[in-house]
């Protein structure tokens, strides 16, 4: 019963499947199309977790996960996804394997992926990511990179449909030109809506991938405005997002960082300025009172934790999707 309900959403989104081994590394390497399926399959088996049907697509299959960055909601989320679609997955931390400690990268890679049906990594460097990838036989998903953070990007815009925000969508990014910007800059130009990003001087966005962002955006017909002012980049938008200023790895600045981002707290001044039903979200961990009030984090408008929970879901269909594009 649970293969022919597969079989009928592969069917319905026309995958071509058995081509080649597709990785999720960012999304500029994927098309809208591929995109919104992954996003319309994670939205199906969620029906399906919350009516309590079991739903074991991945039976037998197993996970590694690599984190080199700690994490609760990727860890949980992967994890928990995996024992839901009928696999198992394994936790590998930089403590437990030789990757980068003295065997290369592409050794690592070849062995685990000769021994798993898939592998997450979450870590500091893209082109690590990318290497892991060239010599990896199974496909490879992204959980984090200083560059890009695609899965939540996923989770962010399934909250957004649910929601009705994905329709005319204006989303208003602020704070840090780091990872997540660089995430929503790919999603915006991909799928051609609307996108305003407000960082404080010094801390903008990475010129090639904006450069990437503006030519996708030709395409798709994206609006993308990159400004310092977040009372601009807000005015009128139906969805407000923030991240944390102090990413792992930053502690040392953070004196100098919450002095630059002085005007960049997502407050309720900042969120009257959004249209009045738009959403407020936030990727975790979110610090309080510093890039986001605790009245907007607690108030209304708020789906952090609805986003939060999208992680399991969103992730869910990615892999589903990626074990049928072997």
């Amino acid at each position: 019963m649970f293969e022919t309900q597969l079989k009928v959403l592969l069917l319905a989104f026309k995958i071509d499947v058995g081509k080649h081994v597709r990785h999720f590394l960012t999304l500029k390497d994927y098309a809208k199309e591929e995109i919104l399926e992954i996003l319309e399959l994670g939205l199906a088996i969620k029906k399906e977790q919350k009516s309590k049907i079991p739903h074991p697509y991945l039976m037998g299959q197993t996970l590694a996960m690599i984190f080199e960055k700690s994490s609760t909601r990727t860890r949980v989320s992967f994890e928990a996804g995996m024992y839901q679609l009928g696999g198992h997955a394994l936790f590998l931390s930089n403590r437990d394997i030789h990757l980068g400690r003295g065997e290369p990268v592409k050794d690592t890679a070849r062995v685990i992926s000769s021994m798993c049906d898939m592998v997450m990594i979450r870590t500091y460097a893209q082109s690590m990511l990318e290497e892991f990838a060239a010599h990896s036989k199974v496909p490879v998903i992204n959980g984090l990179t200083d560059s890009y953070h695609p899965v939540q990007l996923l989770t962010d815009y399934m909250t957004m449909m649910e929601h009705g925000k994905d329709q005319n969508a204006v989303v208003a990014y602020i704070g840090d030109g780091n990872n997540m910007t660089h995430s929503w800059l790919m999603l915006a130009s991909k799928l051609g809506f609307e996108l305003r990003i407000a960082t404080p001087v010094g801390y903008e966005c990475d010129p090639a991938i904006v450069a990437d962002a503006m030519e996708f955006a030709r395409i798709s017909g994206a609006k993308i405005t990159i400004t310092n002012d977040p009372k601009e980049a807000v005015q009128g938008a139906t969805v407000v997002t923030t991240d944390t200023w102090i990413s792992m790895g930053q502690e040392e600045e953070k004196a100098q960082r919450i002095l630059d981002f002085k005007g960049y707290i997502v407050d309720e001044a900042l969120m009257k300025r959004a249209d009045s039903e738009a959403i407020f979200l936030h990727c975790l961990p979110a610090y309080r009172d510093v890039e986001v009030s605790e009245t907007v984090l607690e108030g209304g408008q708020s789906l952090i934790f609805e986003e939060a929970e999208n992680r399991l879901h969103a992730q869910k269909g990615l892999m589903v999707w990626l074990d049928k594009h072997r």
